[in-house]
């Protein structure tokens, strides 16, 4: 017994402020969207992290402070808490805001920077993050290799002044419209008994030459994620993100807070919240019940994050256990919903789309097999 609760307790790390400390920042991020929603600005929508793009947007929420929150103030930024930046991402999901321009970059691109960028990138890419200008793209899935980062095909060999890349990355969300990517490459061939090791990221320019975007259309009719194609695509030294050669170390990292965020488990809320006005009931009970839960979790992860805390398990807990969750509220809204009459055109719509997008919620950042074995490893199970 006392094994499972050590390992149970690893899962979670604890919580290291007061969260009644970030209430009037709340209440002003509510009061913000109540206006923009009042003003015609957005319309409430389904996975708005993920293809609800909206620039003017990301700049009206820039012009608050709300970007680039964690970023020094020497680069742009406003200097505040992961936990503050946290109630505002919160807040922006359950709003069902137009938030994708900037999510990956503020997200993810941020924190990456301010840890392994030079002093030139940081000056480059950090105050146009938070002016809301400058936008990012990932580069890490490839076709054949899945969540298996370590089988990635796409190469780096030195050139001239830099580096020459040549290969493919998938599912790029945004790429159509982003100014720049970090590319996950070969700096070296494979060793079979070290997996990791011969891997670097470069920061590339989505306009540079030899870079071809080809779009991912969906089933729905929706254009969101894309295939980036690059061919000799020269990227000078000063681009080299952080170490060659340790480029596993650096994504393991940057992925600690693509899965942890509160868009793992709030893809889907405006469905909830406006189901608990249409229904009650123990089926809502329960999946209330489990964000609430997730909500703590996902705070304790940006806690620990903040503190540069190792947090790549419980962030895979929280990305596993929060798109089961959202994509159970899609099935439940659709089921509850039925044959209304009179029908609800803005309502069918956000159940539908809840529904269309339900399939990707537990495969983008991490399939759900590949992140039980990673909880498991993490935990000493195998």
């Amino acid at each position: 017994m006392a094994h499972h609760v050590s390992a149970a307790l690893r899962l979670v790390p604890p919580m290291s402020a007061d969260p009644a400390a970030t209430t009037e920042l709340r209440h002003d991020v509510r009061r913000f969207l109540a206006d923009q929603r009042g003003r015609g600005a957005y319309r409430p929508r389904v996975d708005c992290w993920l293809s609800a793009w909206d620039e003017d947007f990301t700049r009206a929420l820039a012009a608050r402070g709300w970007l680039g929150m964690t970023v020094p103030q020497e680069y742009g930024g406003h200097g505040r808490s992961f936990l503050e930046r946290f109630v505002v991402t919160e807040e922006l999901l359950a709003g069902g805001a137009p938030v994708a321009a900037h999510w990956i970059a503020d997200r993810q691109i941020v924190p990456s920077l301010l840890t392994y960028g030079t002093e030139q990138q940081k000056q480059r890419y950090l105050p146009g993050i938070a002016r809301g200008e400058v936008f990012f793209g990932i580069g890490m899935s490839e076709p054949d290799s899945g969540s298996d980062l370590a089988s990635v095909h796409s190469s780096a060999v030195r050139a001239d002044g830099g580096w020459q890349l040549n290969g493919s990355k998938i599912w790029t969300s945004g790429a159509h419209l982003a100014h720049a990517f970090i590319a996950l490459v070969r700096t070296s061939p494979v060793d079979p008994a070290h997996r990791h090791d011969g891997l670097s990221q470069f920061l590339v320019d989505l306009d540079s030459p030899g870079i071809r975007i080809r779009p991912i259309v969906s089933m729905s009719g929706s254009h969101h994620f894309n295939e980036v194609f690059f061919t000799d695509v020269f990227v000078p030294d000063e681009q080299v993100f952080g170490t060659i050669g340790a480029g596993w170390t650096q994504v393991t990292s940057e992925l600690s807070f693509e899965r942890s965020g509160p868009e793992r488990f709030l893809s889907t809320f405006p469905l909830l919240a406006q189901l608990t006005r249409r229904h009650d009931g123990a089926d809502l009970g329960r999946l209330v019940g489990r964000v609430a839960g997730l909500h703590q979790m996902s705070a304790a992860v940006a806690g620990a994050l903040e503190r540069h805390e190792p947090a790549d398990v419980p962030a895979a807990v929280v990305k596993l256990l929060g798109t089961a969750t959202e994509g159970d509220i899609a099935e439940v809204a659709a089921l509850l919903t039925g044959d209304e009459e009179p029908p609800d055109p803005v309502w069918r719509e956000l159940v539908d789309t809840g529904l269309d997008q339900r399939p990707g919620f537990t495969l983008r950042g991490g399939t759900s097999e590949i992140l039980r074995g990673m909880i498991a490893r993490g935990l000493g199970l195998r």
